[in-house]
């Protein structure tokens, strides 16, 4: 049985996942009916950063979204955390478990592309919402699609299209290299399509588990070495490893340069390597000038003496999209008044407005486009915002069977 959600005296919420007997008693005691969301995330395994920044923004965005009281229409919300270990077979048995014995009314999550798959047909299956965050893979709200699905998440297409807007050049090469799993694969499927002045010459991919990165990056060296122009390796990586190991090739004496889009503060100390790579972003926390994010940034700070990072802002935006549709039901949960309220609906979050479009019912959003700068102040590259991409600059294909 989960654990009711409490507000400490700083307005966090929690979550405590042992203490069994306490919270049989507290849950009896909470006043009314219950609003039940499942948090089906990497709390352990490969994407476990990810996943931990997911749960914080998501437990400040109820607190935000709820004005600090966790209740919708007079309903208690209770989170329950399910470790998916990044693993999509346990993903698929923990959402089954969440939906059937748990009675949750919702689901939030996963943190993985791969398991995000795998859940997409349990929701199908019980008729209840899944709202995909932060997993990335168009086939998410593209052909693996059910009507069931939402996401806040950014898809590979607005990634690649929002990245496409600052390497797209005539006369420019690209040579890419990514993950070989659903993240990495539709990333570059998207970057490919969005493409339309450079010219790709090669394709990576490497396992997710890679740790040497030479022979890979000697085959993309041998690729783009003799290319007229500018040459550019554009990375797509989540999680372990470290891509940027191929700069110890000398890539410089080939004059090829190193592009990629944002990714968490840890992963961007490589980015110090850099100065001046331009890209694009999902999030980075002084990029976006809005209410939103200045009460994330301000609390984030005086809760963990550190800044908000990539996902705690897509944690934030899951909530507060979560608590907008319960308001718009007045606390009903039957799922398809709560598809009926999300489609089309607006809401705003740390990244501004988001709008999750009623073809795949993804949220339409904006993108920085940055180039790094070295500050000695910071223990990563800093993303200095170039501009920002807005929703309706970026075509993003429709590519559900709808």
């Amino acid at each position: 049985m989960p654990f009711p959600l409490t507000t400490t005296r700083r307005g966090f919420a929690i979550v405590a996942a042992t203490l069994l007997p306490l919270a049989s008693t507290l849950t009896a005691q909470a006043a009314g009916p219950e609003i039940r969301i499942a948090h089906v995330y990497s709390k352990t395994g490969p994407l476990e950063a990810y996943g931990k920044q997911t749960q914080t923004g998501f437990m400040m965005g109820l607190d935000y979204a709820t004005g600090g009281t966790f209740t919708v229409a007079g309903k208690k919300i209770v989170v329950i955390e399910k470790d998916d270990q990044g693993k999509p077979d346990v993903g698929k048995s923990l959402l089954a478990t969440a939906y059937g014995d748990d009675k949750a009314d919702l689901a939030v999550g996963p943190s993985s592309s791969g398991v995000a798959l795998a859940l997409l047909p349990v929701a199908e299956e019980y008729k209840k919402i899944l709202l995909v965050e932060p997993a990335v893979a168009d086939s998410i709200t593209g052909d693996k699609w059910n009507k069931y699905i939402f996401r806040t998440g950014r898809n590979s297409s607005q990634d690649a299209i929002a990245n496409a807007v600052a390497l797209d050049k005539a006369g420019v090469s690209i040579a890419t290299l990514a993950q070989d799993y659903a993240f990495g694969r539709d990333g570059v499927k998207a970057f490919k399509d969005a493409i339309k002045k450079a010219k790709i010459v090669h394709e990576e991919y490497l396992p997710t588990t890679t740790t040497d990165f030479t022979a890979g990056a000697q085959r993309l060296i041998d690729k783009l070495k003799d290319q007229p122009g500018r040459k550019i390796i554009f990375v797509i990586w989540a999680g372990a490893g470290n891509p940027f190991k191929i700069a110890d090739l000398d890539l410089k004496r080939y004059g090829i340069e190193i592009a990629t889009g944002g990714n968490i503060l840890p992963a961007m100390t490589a980015y110090k390597q850099f100065p001046g790579m331009e890209g694009a972003s999902y999030y980075y926390f002084g990029m976006p000038k809005n209410p939103v994010n200045e009460w994330l940034v301000a609390n984030h700070y005086k809760q963990f003496k550190a800044p908000p990072d990539f996902f705690t802002a897509g944690g934030m935006s899951a909530a507060i999209a979560v608590v907008e549709a319960l308001k718009k039901t007045a606390g009903d949960t039957t799922t398809n008044k709560l598809i009926k309220a999300m489609e089309g609906m607006s809401f705003e979050t740390p990244k501004g407005k988001m709008t999750f479009r009623p073809e795949d019912h993804q949220a339409m959003q904006s993108m920085y486009h940055f180039k790094i700068k070295v500050d000695p102040a910071f223990a990563w590259g800093v993303p200095e915002l170039v501009r920002e991409i807005m929703p309706e600059e970026m075509v993003v294909p429709i590519r559900n069977k709808r």
